[in-house]
């Protein structure tokens, strides 16, 4: 086939479908991952699909999705055709919600929370519920399953990140001389006071959990099990750490929290601003409160059926 126009090229994009540079008509084909996990069955169906279809090549993408390089134009609806029967889809692409990141919290040794199963959900309310709402701009979430950050939920639009908060039974402490719980914390957030006592400077504790089950007179308690939920990063040219809206969270009312988000983030964006950007014009407390405080979500049709707003 013979070069392909502009129109077109935006078309199949918006499928996930990206334009090779270099060629008149062949394309990166994006498969969607739910939750950055893929059975034997669909990696199968992948490889096989890049040598019938595309140029035998694939490629992995930061969202864990998987690209089928050189794909022709004419091969793009075969090949979808051909992803359905392994559950497989294209896209991830345009100003929606992106392809949710997860890492591997549910069997890792460090996770606190089963980080897949909580992308798979936030995969099915938000990117296939969202589907066909235009947001204005891209809008990306991780889930990671403790504060080593592995999936770096602090550089996306919304990340969740697993919790165990400590709590101290200050009448089991025995101040030993080599304490336990002081010993295992990597934030040193936990130190001895002048009486010999455990304290845990909460501005430094990053909820890991490690010191819960590090004192043999278990002086140390789970206090409040769940995920913090950290707004407005962003990777690219111009990064932005993201900051923490108050509390913990169980996971069903992150879920809520995240929709309430996106319904604020489309009421208040200027089309083609980032979260990220809007969060600094508007001011981060402003923000916190419409999301905390606000009655955004008896709001969520009149939101989702009103035009952006151009700047």
């Amino acid at each position: 086939m013979g070069k392909i126009n502009a129109k077109e090229i935006m078309r199949v994009k918006g499928m996930g479908f990206l334009f090779n540079r270099g060629t008149e008509d062949e394309f990166n084909a994006r498969i969607v991952s739910e939750n950055s996990c893929m059975t034997a069955k669909q990696m199968a169906c992948i490889a096989e699909a890049a040598e019938k279809f595309g140029d035998g090549n694939v490629a992995f993408t930061s969202r864990m999705c998987v690209e089928i390089q050189g794909v022709a134009f004419d091969n793009i609806e075969p090949l979808q055709e051909y992803l359905k029967n392994a559950g497989l889809a294209t896209g991830g692409t345009g100003d929606k919600v992106r392809p949710v990141v997860a890492c591997k919290g549910k069997t890792c040794v460090f996770g606190l929370v089963p980080s897949t199963d909580v992308a798979k959900d936030i995969h099915k309310r938000f990117y296939e519920g969202y589907k066909n709402v235009e947001l204005p701009h891209k809008f990306k979430i991780a889930v990671g399953g403790c504060p080593n950050n592995c999936v770096k939920p602090d550089l996306n639009d919304v990340g969740l990140i697993g919790q165990n908060s400590p709590g101290i039974n200050i009448e089991k402490c025995k101040s030993c001389k080599i304490c336990m719980v002081e010993n295992v914390c990597l934030m040193k957030a936990a130190k001895k006071n002048d009486d010999g006592l455990i304290t845990i400077d909460t501005n430094r504790c990053n909820a890991c959990g490690k010191c819960i089950k590090a004192c043999p007179f278990h002086c140390i308690e789970l206090k409040e099990k769940g995920v913090k939920v950290i707004i407005g990063g962003r990777w690219g040219r111009e990064g932005r750490k993201g900051s923490f809206l108050k509390g913990i969270y169980e996971v069903c009312d992150a879920l809520d929290i995240i929709e309430k988000i996106m319904l604020v983030y489309r009421d208040n964006a200027f089309k083609k601003e980032r979260f990220a950007d809007m969060i600094d014009r508007i001011g981060f407390e402003k923000v916190e409160s419409f999301i905390l405080e606000g009655n955004i979500l008896e709001r969520k049709e009149e939101i989702i059926a009103k035009n952006i707003t151009k700047r």
